[in-house]
C-alpha cells in the first residue's frame, strides 16, 4: 500500500495556514501534492478524459451558469455570457483535445556537431499542482481557460473563485465535485480567510487574474515560496485613431469593445487618442453608436449591470471628477434617470477632452466610461502611451500602413488588435498575456500547455561519441579535442 507522506521542502505548507477554517484548504492542497509526487504523471488518455469531463461540467449546466452569473451581476446579458465565456471555453477544450498528442511528444532539438551522433530532446512534464485565483468579470472563461491548459499539461488544479460571484462559485464547486476527484480538480470556498491564504500556498505554479494592485500582493506572497506566477492584470489600454481612419467604422468598433460586459473587461479600450480636429465629431459618432447598440432604456437585456454598488459609486466619482475639471460629458441617455441605479446599470459615458489630472486618466476605469483625448501628431500620441505603464492591450485604427507599423514598433503592450477591439484575445494560436504592470506570463492553446509544463532538456549520449577524451588524465588528447571544438564553434 502506498505510504501517504507529507510534502517536504518548498511544498511544505506554512503552519500558519492550518488553523480553522483553513484546515480544509491545507488538506486539499496537501492531498494534491502527495498524489502528484507519488503517482505517475497522467497519460494522454487520462488528460483527454479530464478535458472531456470539464467540457461536460459546462455543457450540462450552461443555462445554470448563465443564470448564476447574471444573479451575481444583478443582470448579465445572456448573449454576452455565451459568446464571451461559454463558447471560448468550448473552443479552448476542443483545441487542446485536438493537439494534445503532438504537444505531449518529446521535441527534437538540434545537437552541436562535436557531440554527434548524440541526440537532444525536450520532454514536457507536468509541474504538479497549479493554483488559480479567478476574477469576477468573466468568471467562467477566466477561471476555466487556465485550468484547461493546466489539465492538458497533466497537472492537478485548485481554484479559488472571486468573492464577488458567490452564485457562480457555488455552482462551479458543485458541478466540478460531481465529475472530478478532489485530488484532480477542486474549487475552494470563497471566505476572506481563504482568499488571503491561497497565494501563500507553495503551488508549483500560480495564476492570478485581476487588478495590478492585488497582483502585486499575490506576487509578493508567491515569491516567499519561489512559486512561479502568471499574472493577468490590466491597466489603461489605449486606442489610437489615426488621421487615415474611417471615423464611422472606428466609432462602431470602439463602442462595442468598450460596452461589452458594460466595460468590465480587462482588455477594453480605456481611453482613445483622436486627432484634435476630429475629436468632437468622433465623440458624437461614438455616442450615436452606443445609443444604436444599447438604446436608452436601463432595462435593456443586452446591457449588463455593474458588479456591485461600490464599483458603481466609483464610476460616478470618476465622471463627477472629470466634469468638475472641465471635461465635456456625453451620454446617450439621461444619467439622472433613477432606473439606471435601480438596475445597477451605468449609462454609457464619454469624457471628451480628458486631461491627465483627471482621476479617470489615473486608474483603470473598468466600466462603460471612455475618456477621449486630442493629439496633434503621431509622435505625441506614441509618447503619451510610452510614458505610462505598459498596457495589456493596444488598438490602432487607420489605413496608413507606415503609420501602423511605426506605432507597432514603438509601443509595447500585451497584445494588439488592428482596426478593431478585443479580438486578439480570441486567437487561440496566439498567447494571451501582459507586460510589465499589465502582467507576466501567458496562456491560451499551446502557450498554456507550455506555461504549465516543465520542458525538460534531455541529452542522449551515443556510444560512438569522443566525450571520454574530456576525462583525465588530459595529456595531448585534450589539446587535440580543444582544437577540434574551436574549429567547429
Amino acid at each position: 500500500m502506498r505510504a501517504e507522506t507529507r510534502p517536504r521542502g518548498r511544498n511544505a505548507v506554512d503552519k500558519s495556514l492550518t488553523s480553522a477554517p483553513l484546515g480544509a484548504l491545507e488538506e486539499a492542497f496537501h492531498a494534491m501534492v502527495a498524489r502528484s509526487r507519488d503517482e505517475p504523471p497522467a497519460g494522454h488518455d487520462e488528460r483527454l478524459d479530464r478535458l472531456a469531463r470539464l467540457r461536460a461540467v459546462v455543457a450540462d449546466n450552461e443555462e445554470r451558469f448563465r443564470q448564476a452569473i447574471s444573479a451575481d451581476f444583478g443582470h448579465r446579458s445572456a448573449v454576452e455570457t455565451t459568446i464571451a465565456e461559454t463558447m471560448l471555453v468550448f473552443s479552448e477544450i476542443r483545441h487542446a483535445t485536438k493537439h494534445l498528442k503532438s504537444w505531449m511528444a518529446p521535441q527534437r532539438v538540434a545537437t552541436a556537431l562535436q557531440f554527434l551522433p548524440a541526440r537532444n530532446r525536450l520532454m514536457p512534464q507536468p509541474l504538479g499542482v497549479v493554483g488559480i485565483i479567478a476574477p469576477w468579470n468573466y468568471p467562467l472563461q477566466l477561471t476555466l481557460a487556465p485550468a484547461i491548459g493546466a489539465l492538458a499539461a497533466g497537472n492537478r488544479v485548485l481554484i479559488k473563485p472571486s468573492e464577488l460571484t458567490p452564485h457562480f462559485a457555488d455552482l462551479l464547486k458543485e458541478t466540478v465535485a460531481a465529475r472530478f476527484d478532489a485530488t484532480e480538480l477542486l474549487v475552494t470556498d470563497i471566505e476572506n480567510e481563504i482568499a488571503e491564504a491561497f497565494a501563500r500556498l507553495p503551488f508549483d505554479h500560480l495564476v492570478f487574474t485581476g487588478s495590478t494592485r492585488v497582483g502585486r500582493i499575490v506576487a509578493e506572497a508567491a515569491g516567499r515560496n519561489l512559486t512561479p506566477v502568471t499574472l493577468e492584470l490590466g491597466g489603461k489600454s489605449p486606442a489610437i485613431i489615426d488621421a487615415s481612419a474611417d471615423l464611422d467604422e472606428a466609432a462602431e468598433r470602439i463602442a462595442y469593445g468598450k460596452l461589452l460586459n458594460a466595460g468590465q473587461t480587462c482588455i477594453a479600450p480605456d481611453y482613445v487618442l483622436v486627432p484634435e480636429p476630429a475629436l468632437q465629431a468622433f465623440a458624437e459618432k461614438v455616442r450615436a453608436q452606443m445609443r444604436r447598440m444599447f438604446g436608452t432604456d436601463p432595462a435593456n437585456k443586452d446591457y449588463s449591470s455593474i458588479i456591485s454598488d461600490r464599483h458603481y459609486a466609483r464610476l460616478e466619482g470618476l465622471v463627477a471628477d472629470a466634469a468638475q475639471r472641465g471635461a465635456k460629458i456625453l451620454q446617450p441617455a439621461k444619467a439622472d434617470d433613477p432606473n439606471w441605479k435601480a438596475h445597477r446599470k451605468f449609462p454609457p459615458t464619454l469624457i471628451v477632452g480628458a486631461t491627465e489630472a483627471m482621476a479617470a486618466m489615473q486608474e483603470e476605469i473598468f466600466g462603460p466610461v471612455l475618456p477621449l483625448l486630442g493629439y496633434r501628431d503621431r509622435t505625441e500620441a506614441i509618447a503619451f502611451i510610452n510614458h505610462r505603464d505598459r498596457p495589456l492591450a493596444l488598438y490602432w485604427f487607420g489605413k496608413d500602413g507606415a503609420a501602423r507599423d511605426e506605432v507597432l514598433a514603438r509601443t509595447i503592450s500585451g497584445g494588439v488588435t488592428i482596426n478593431d477591439c478585443l479580438f486578439h484575445f480570441t486567437q487561440i494560436n496566439q498567447p494571451m498575456g501582459g507586460v510589465g504592470a499589465s502582467g507576466t506570463g501567458a496562456y491560451h492553446g499551446e502557450w498554456g500547455f507550455r506555461t504549465f509544463s516543465k520542458l525538460k532538456p534531455v541529452f542522449y549520449r551515443s556510444r560512438f561519441n569522443r566525450l571520454a577524451d574530456l576525462y583525465p588524465p588530459y595529456g595531448g588528447k585534450i589539446a587535440r579535442l580543444e582544437k577540434l571544438m574551436r574549429f567547429m564553434s
